[in-house]
């Protein structure tokens, strides 16, 4: 899917308007949904089964809706994780006569994971895991050790449970899709959890797009918009493939007017003079609540920052597992701080950046009303987040009426330094939206 950026925000104001009231009619979108200081996404990695028998059941109680990155070659009737390339056996005999280097480290990276033990499979996330690091020569010699176990025989099963081999995960398509349906975000972690960055390209498509496509399948299109790419991998040639197959990774999503703290990065939200922070922080075991209420009383305290949380497991399954208890607690602080923050999926809160920095807003300043009209430069089959809008309106009026279409509301006056406003929120591409002074 192509994903279209604009970066720029045009506020027009077509008709003049009085020189003693030179603010009436200005409207803004605000930074944030609801014009809250900040947002917080909660997501979760890898689609451990008690993320949806115990994380999302507190956050139901609490009202509060999350994006799940899940395995989707896990769950029954997706496509199956498979080696797509020569004859297996031809690519095994040639690693006894042929070194491995760059021009076959990719290919045999990929086939090493289906040799047929979980051995074999760790050998591929430590190979990757090297190369990741920079560590090129040692991924290539790990190769070679892996390989060379493969043609004597001496790979083991170790019986390990791995990310895409674990038999306790048991979520159906169908509990998924009813996910969806309540507001949650269903979303790719890929087939199977490779290490990407050492796939080849057919190999590496085939976990992108095999994901999306079941994805699509199986829930619909509002659970193809955004991936994480496993192990947090920022590799650009990845980033490359990924941004062609999903709009947008959690990843990456690089724009001139974001900057992306990631979760290994020491750097905090103030540290930045970008429009917007993504600050990813991956709660561990040992990361206390109140170190998880430090970070979104910092997202309270600047009005530019996303805390993206990344978590993976839950009580006694998947990795640095969280407890029921620290969920409880820390969840109920975000329901607290509700009005401070806009909690929502990595896919809500994406798209509504996008569509604020692609939006014109048009003001026909009429004596007895204003007319504002937006037009969105993005795809608006995909881009339909409601905007929250803020318009400055005339100190006479003593009630507000909004116009969207046959849909009439109320709305409250507010105020600040410049002047009587209202808030009201707008699809972004709405046209004809009427604020009247509603006097009866």
């Amino acid at each position: 899917m192509k994903q279209i950026f604009s970066f720029f925000l045009s506020i027009l104001f077509l008709a003049s308007c009085s020189p003693k009231d030179p603010i009436v009619g200005q409207t803004e979108i605000t930074k944030w949904q609801g014009d809250k200081p900040g947002a917080v996404s909660i997501t979760f990695d890898d689609g451990i089964v008690n993320q949806l028998t115990i994380a999302k059941p507190i956050l139901d109680s609490f009202d509060l809706k999350a994006t799940f990155y899940i395995i989707t070659g896990k769950v029954e009737g997706s496509g199956r994780g498979k080696f797509i390339g020569r004859n297996p056996q031809e690519i095994i005999d040639e690693t006894a006569q042929i070194p491995t280097d760059f021009s076959n480290l990719f290919e045999r990276a990929s086939l090493i994971a289906y040799t047929g033990t979980s051995e074999a499979e760790d050998y591929h996330a430590r190979i990757g895991s090297l190369f990741e690091q920079g560590r090129v020569e040692d991924a290539y010699a790990l190769t070679d050790e892996g390989f060379a176990k493969i043609r004597s025989g001496q790979m083991k099963n170790t019986d390990d449970v791995v990310f895409h081999n674990n038999v306790e995960d048991t979520t159906t398509w169908e509990q998924y899709k009813s996910y969806s349906a309540q507001g949650h975000e269903i979303a790719s972690h890929t087939v199977t959890h490779p290490r990407l960055a050492v796939l080849d390209e057919v190999n590496l498509m085939y976990e992108l797009e095999q994901s999306k496509a079941d994805l699509l399948k199986f829930i619909g299109e509002e659970s193809i918009f955004s991936a994480e790419c496993p192990y947090g991998t920022e590799n650009e040639r990845v980033m490359h493939y990924a941004h062609q197959v999903y709009p947008s990774s959690r990843n990456r999503m690089p724009e001139d007017w974001l900057e992306e703290i990631n979760r290994g990065s020491d750097m905090t939200p103030g540290e930045s003079n970008k429009e917007y922070v993504q600050w990813q922080r991956g709660p561990l075991t040992r990361t206390t609540p109140a170190q998880m209420k430090a970070w979104t009383d910092t997202v309270m305290n600047h009005d530019n920052t996303w805390l993206v949380l990344v978590y993976h497991g839950v009580e006694n399954l998947g990795w640095e597992p969280k407890k029921r208890e620290e969920l409880v607690e820390y969840f109920s602080y975000l329901k607290t701080n509700e009005d401070q923050l806009w909690i929502a999926p990595f896919r809500n809160v994406t798209k509504y950046l996008r569509e604020r920095k692609a939006t014109e807003v048009e003001v026909d300043v009429e004596s007895d009303e204003l007319i504002i009209n937006l037009t969105c430069s993005l795809d608006t089959d995909t881009y339909q987040e409601p905007l929250t809008l803020k318009t400055y309106i005339p100190k006479e009026w003593s009630k507000v009426k909004l116009e969207n279409g046959e849909e009439i509301q109320e709305l409250e006056i507010m105020q600040d330094e410049k002047g009587n406003f209202v808030i009201y929120s707008a699809s972004p591409n709405s046209q004809g939206l009427k604020l009247t002074n509603s006097k009866s």
